[in-house]
């Protein structure tokens, strides 16, 4: 058996982002589905295995997650510890989420909620199309230049968006983003149309959210037997983009078969061999991991020291390989040789 080695690998942020684990530690569950006794337990355990990163936002159990976090921090005392949060979906009222009024207040609350003087990593929690891209850019410069916060990032994009706010923010003198926060996963790997092409093109740091698919990567969902008990799916088959019906197909099941006799070969489990692959993927620095409990987030730590071979990333890329549209991009790769689509295997 390959034993795991705990010695947590780091990467950084990008060329102006800091240095962090390979590993983040999500807390979209903390105070809504995991109290804070276990949160606590969580952020120990993984700061234990070396995990530096923590990731939260302002609108996870209406900013629970953020004082969990705060006080677990102001608790331990660690210096070593880079945190980043999101703003953009919890504005005051009169203002969009992006907005001068609504970010400047939602930093402050964030930075009251952490206990802390600045934010290591500002993600902007989304696209804005009420706010001019130019006033969100140079209200997140002001905050830089008073030391609120030391880089900054967007999350859940599409290409020409990132495109638009990196040259926006380099030609207009802004703060430049160092990081992309997208979904990406063996079963959805949509980013790799032109997200990832373009963080790629931007030297933008990648920091991946639902590695496991909303836990269908770890193998424990049936073909043809809708989830039941206290899972994600059990407690709401409809849930986003990973609900049952929407996932439940032959490509998915085909995915899971190879992520399975690939996790036997190595005597690891599912959700390592995921988190693995990941891992392999062009600008991806650090993988964001989401658990209910600490059980949960101790049977996929270990991915860091997985090292998946030629043979592995083959076969994973061949079978969840999302394939081009004909038009554009199949044309496009036609006529343009577009090599980024050949070394991610997006095509098949």
């Amino acid at each position: 058996m390959e034993q795991p080695n705990h010695e947590m690998p780091v990467a950084q942020l990008g060329p102006r982002g800091p240095v962090v684990s390979r590993l983040a530690l999500g807390t979209m569950t903390f105070g809504a589905e995991t109290a804070a006794e276990e949160a606590h337990r969580q952020l120990d355990a993984f700061h234990d295995a070396g995990g530096t990163f923590l990731d939260t936002a302002d609108v996870y159990a209406d900013g629970e997650s953020e004082r969990i976090v705060g006080e677990w921090l102001r608790s331990r005392g660690h210096d070593d510890v880079i945190v980043a949060t999101k703003g953009r979906f919890a504005p005051p009222p009169g203002s969009p989420g992006a907005s001068r009024r609504g970010l400047v207040r939602a930093i402050d609350a964030s930075l009251d909620r952490l206990g802390v003087d600045s934010i290591d990593v500002y993600f902007v929690h989304g696209w804005d199309r009420d706010t001019p891209i130019e006033e969100t850019l140079d209200v997140l410069s002001a905050e830089v230049r008073k030391g609120k916060l030391h880089a900054v990032g967007w999350s859940n994009v599409t290409g020409w968006q990132l495109s638009r706010l990196m040259t926006t923010a380099r030609l207009g003198g802004y703060v430049v983003p160092t990081v992309v926060q997208p979904q990406y996963n063996l079963l959805d790997r949509s980013i790799e149309l032109e997200v990832l092409p373009c963080a790629i093109d931007e030297k933008l740091a990648v920091t991946p959210w639902s590695p496991l698919g909303g836990g269908w990567l770890t193998g424990k969902y049936q073909r043809d037997a809708q989830p039941t008990g206290a899972t994600r799916l059990g407690e709401d088959p409809n849930r986003g983009v990973e609900a049952y019906d929407t996932r439940n197909t032959e490509r998915t099941w085909q995915v899971l078969d190879v992520v399975r006799t690939i996790a036997e070969r190595h005597d690891r489990s599912m959700a390592e061999v995921a988190v693995a692959w990941l891992l392999t993927r062009l600008n991806v620095a650090s993988v964001l991991l989401g658990a209910r409990t600490l059980e949960q987030l101790q049977q996929v730590l270990p991915a860091a020291s997985l090292t998946l071979d030629a043979e592995d990333l083959e076969q994973l890329a061949a079978v969840s390989a999302p394939g081009l549209p004909d038009y554009p991009y199949g044309v496009v790769e036609s006529f343009s040789d577009m090599a980024i689509w050949k070394v991610l295997g997006t095509a098949g």
